[in-house]
């Protein structure tokens, strides 16, 4: 054999060698940078029981009248809510449910006769093949933990199931939260749509559940918060803007900050709110990406964050993780990571998912203890550095912002005025105005107001607000006759007629006025 043929032999055996020794060590290294997902936080004090209800919101309608072939539809047409329950329990000797078992529900999301899994669905399940037989903490039906607990409500992503956070909320369970979810829907389909229909149907499912909490005997609805991922991170921002049942809102990663358009849209003002905020960023997210954004020009609107000026506000920034890395379900998705590379952050990889979903849940728990059950520490926690909490370097950024000011709301107005006292009524809404030049109090709401607290006996209250109404209205006649009216009714006949007097000045053709003050000029004695 020649020499030249045999060193060609020799070097290309040294460089299959050589490229088998390679693959086995980028397949050894990637093994070792992309471990599959586990939840590393301890469980809490209570074991976790689960409870899937199937019920139905009949208020809403969500089938057509007739089905896909045009034929009359004949099952139920009202909203389907597969309503998932994690709660405080027993301790017991069931079988936990596994990421496979979680899977399962999908078949009954919106048909509870005839359950199937969708292709969808399948293909979803299929990518956690290496996860599905991984046990978490919940055991069906467990027997409940006695007492009552704080209620939090689950928002999923777009489109998504139910338990995308299965273990975030297990968590909060262990910890004694009773937690509620159930998937996302649009208006009238199983997909969500994106629009303020579609977010509008997701509130009015948070707001169904926190009406269903009333049903639980564990629930403790005097504290209610609402969790979203995502989309469901704006759907919990227009339910809490409508519903004041709602005392705090945790957002991962929340489309809040993504879609202005859509709080503009549907006239949802963050700058009113009063309730506590804690919102987990994603990464590194550029100007050039929030351009994006905006480049429509119907996705123009408020800065949720920058307007959360009247709540506390706790912003924590995951600086390693992607979007989808906030939910426990996505991270055993092996689809997901598939795009990974193009939308990882620095040199942070897909393990960093793992411990940066712990902080996650540690830092939601320390917000719910603080806020809803009232905790010291829980909210020092909250104030720390993420340093003095222990956090890597490099991991995470945190911010604490303490509410200030008054929004400009009645709501508001009326809650000082309970603080400070009626008789403060003029000097509170001088400093409303100066604080937000934009406040007023129109003279008919005040006018109904104030009637309200006559009709309780509550005239002092309610002639304080009268002497505002004419400050703020010094030309009406109607003003005047409310505030004289409000005094006859105290008793106090002469003050009475000098208001009657002073609305006819403003306006001789006030019926009204006329014959009341005829009637305490008969009857008055000076």
């Amino acid at each position: 054999m020649p020499a030249t043929h045999s060193l060609q032999m020799h070097i290309r055996h040294t460089l299959t060698a050589l490229l088998l020794a390679l693959l086995v060590f980028a397949t050894s290294a990637f093994a070792e940078e992309a471990p599959r997902f586990r939840f590393t936080e301890p469980r809490g004090p209570n074991a976790v029981g689960l409870k899937v209800v199937q019920q139905y919101d009949y208020s809403r309608v969500f089938r057509d009248t007739t089905d896909a072939l045009g034929k009359p539809y004949k099952g139920e047409r009202a909203r389907p809510m597969q309503t998932l329950i994690w709660y405080p329990a027993e301790k017991n000797g069931g079988k936990p449910m596994t990421v496979g078992d979680y899977g399962n529900l999908t078949a009954a999301e919106t048909d509870f006769d005839d359950p199937s899994i969708s292709p969808h669905n399948k293909r979803w399940i299929a990518a956690m093949t290496p996860a599905l037989g991984d046990a978490l903490w919940a055991v069906r039906d467990a027997p409940m933990a006695p007492g009552r607990y704080p209620t939090v409500i689950y928002a999923p992503s777009y489109s998504a199931m139910s338990w995308e956070n299965a273990d975030l909320c297990e968590f909060l369970a262990s910890h004694g939260y009773v937690v509620i979810a159930t998937p996302d829907m649009g208006a009238t389909t199983r997909g969500m749509t994106n629009d303020v229909a579609g977010i509008d149907a997701q509130a009015r499912d948070i707001s169904f559940l926190i009406g269903y909490a009333h049903t639980l005997p564990n629930a403790d609805l005097s504290a209610v918060a609402v969790a979203g991922f995502s989309w469901g991170g704006i759907s919990n921002l227009f339910a809490a803007a409508h519903d004041n049942r709602i005392d705090a809102l945790v957002a991962l990663d929340g489309s809040m900050r993504y879609y202005p358009g859509l709080v503009k849209a549907a006239d949802v003002h963050p700058e009113n709110m009063t309730i506590p905020l804690l919102y987990f960023a994603q990464g590194e997210f550029t100007m050039e990406d929030q351009a994006r954004y905006l480049a429509d020009a119907k996705n123009v609107g408020p800065s949720v964050l920058n307007e959360w000026k009247h709540g506390d506000l706790v912003t924590v920034h995951m600086l390693g993780l992607v979007h989808t890395e906030h939910s426990s379900m996505y991270q055993r998705n092996e689809d997901v990571w598939k795009g990974f590379a193009n939308e990882h952050k620095a040199d942070y990889g897909r393990e960093d998912g793992i411990p940066g979903y712990a902080w996650i849940s540690r830092y939601t728990l320390n917000f719910l203890d603080a806020y809803l059950k009232h905790d010291a520490t829980a909210l020092a926690y909250l104030k720390k550095s993420p340093a003095e909490n222990g956090v890597p370097k490099h991991f995470m950024t945190a911010n604490f912002r303490a509410a200030q000011g008054h929004p400009a709301t009645l709501g508001a107005y009326r809650e000082e005025l309970g603080r400070q006292g009626f008789d403060h009524a003029v000097d509170v809404y001088a400093a409303f105005k100066k604080e937000t030049p934009l406040f007023k109090l129109d003279e008919d709401t005040v006018n109904e107001w104030a009637s309200g607290l006559a009709d309780e006996k509550h005239f002092d209250e309610a002639i304080d607000l009268l002497k505002l109404n004419v400050t703020l209205y010094p030309e009406s006649s109607n003003a005047y006759s409310s505030l004289g009216e409000t005094y006859a009714g105290a008793g106090q006949k002469q003050l009475a007629i000098d208001n009657y007097k002073k609305a006819l000045e403003k306006d001789s053709s006030n019926d009204h006025a006329k014959e009341e003050l005829k009637k305490l000029e008969e009857s008055h004695t000076p």
